[in-house]
């Protein structure tokens, strides 16, 4: 645990404190926050307040009075809840400002573990709440030089396998053969393998035609399409490198097995990719520029685009998500649809833009690439861009 960094945070933010709970493991990102061990057992309420100043201050239950034990601060214990209600506000101190992984209106579900009844009881000691939406993206999502290094190198692996799928389709089209869609995906997460990355058993989308249309997508040994001439062909691929610290690197690129593709589906791909890099400039200029930046603007720069386009109501998903070792992290995601995500882009962080037009029935077309804010304030995209549709001949 970071306590001079997490304490210095809570002074620029003006806030006196924040404050951890937990009850049967659910807040995974308490435990990254503060190094506890998220695999052992919690069947009883902890509570784990940082003051802005001074020591930290633990309670714990009687039946698990340990569990905090390897975190530095002052230790109080309960038994029956009563204790716990007169306990609680002796631990937080004077009432004021403090933060909890809770999100008003549920604008931020992400981070909104806490459930109403806790986030009730502290308010009734006299403490006002906000969410802890950005303190967790500081301390969770912000990427340093070696986990973006690790980002580069799984980008470049990435990028090479996804050209050997649509090379090995056009090979056994070739060859007079009709490869289904679960055996690309199977090919992809066995170079996965050979290449020492994991997409941690979350495997990639291999996707034609009609089954394109759904954004997650995932083929299976009996429910797969045969891959024949003159398909629409969309490959979702992410993985990280085996190595501990390690950040997921993701991508979607599409193509079309023939010559030449229709006329409405380079017309679709046209306009997600004029989204996708909307998006990417609005970044940059506003990073430039000096100019606070949050998610839900970014959403807006790339929604706005295929709206006007006369698309929006088959975008039918956020702009882009949180990377870091999840390939969906918890910092600030892309996104004034699903939510509204307020939280701010700052350097460290690293993100997917990822436009996509849904045709039930016809198809579906994504583009997708990553961004990474760097401390200097540059935006950068890991690898390539994809211009134009792969032309599998």
């Amino acid at each position: 645990m970071e306590l001079e960094k997490i304490q210095e945070a809570l002074g620029a933010a003006d806030l006196d404190g924040w404050l951890f709970y937990d009850f049967q493991n659910r807040d995974k990102m308490a435990y990254s926050i503060l190094g506890m061990d998220y695999e052992k057992m919690t069947s009883r309420r902890w509570f784990y307040f940082i003051p802005r100043e001074g020591t930290p201050r633990k309670l714990a239950h009687n039946v698990e009075k340990g569990k905090l034990d390897s975190l530095p601060g002052d230790k109080e214990v309960y038994f029956a809840w009563k204790e716990l209600h007169r306990k609680l506000p002796q631990i937080l101190g004077k009432p004021g400002k403090i933060a909890m992984q809770y999100s008003p209106m549920n604008n931020i579900p992400y981070v909104s573990i806490v459930d109403a009844g806790t986030i009730e009881l502290v308010k009734s000691f006299g403490f006002e709440v906000v969410s802890s939406a950005d303190l967790v993206q500081t301390f969770e999502a912000v990427i340093d030089k070696k986990g973006y290094e690790s980002h580069l190198k799984a980008g470049e692996i990435i990028q090479k396998i996804k050209d050997e799928a649509f090379t090995l389709i056009g090979g056994e089209l070739a060859a007079g053969k009709n490869p289904t869609e679960y055996d690309i995906q199977q090919f992809i997460v066995k170079r996965f393998e050979e290449e020492s990355l994991t997409c941690e058993a979350e495997y990639p989308i291999v996707a034609v035609n009609e089954h394109a249309a759904d954004p997650h997508f995932q083929p299976t040994p009996d429910g797969s399409s045969v891959i024949r001439k003159n398909d629409k062909i969309l490959i979702d691929l992410w993985a990280k490198l085996k190595e501990p610290g390690s950040i997921f690197y993701d991508i979607t690129w599409c193509g079309y097995a023939g010559k030449e593709p229709p006329a409405k589906y380079v017309e679709i791909f046209d306009v997600v990719m004029r989204g996708r890099d909307a998006a990417h400039d609005f970044v940059a200029g506003r990073f430039k520029e000096g100019v606070p930046t949050y998610g839900w603007e970014v959403d807006d720069a790339c929604r706005n685009v295929v709206v006007d386009a006369g698309y929006g109501e088959y975008f039918v998903h956020r702009t882009g998500h949180s990377i870091g070792e999840a390939v969906h992290g918890n910092g600030v995601n892309i996104d004034n649809l699903e939510t509204r995500d307020e939280r701010r882009l700052v350097p460290g962080i690293c993100f997917s833009i990822e436009p996509g037009i849904y045709i039930e029935g016809d198809m579906g077309v994504r583009t997708e690439i990553d961004l990474f804010i760097k401390d200097d304030a540059e935006v950068v995209v890991a690898g390539k861009k994809q211009s134009k549709l792969v032309l599998i001949t």
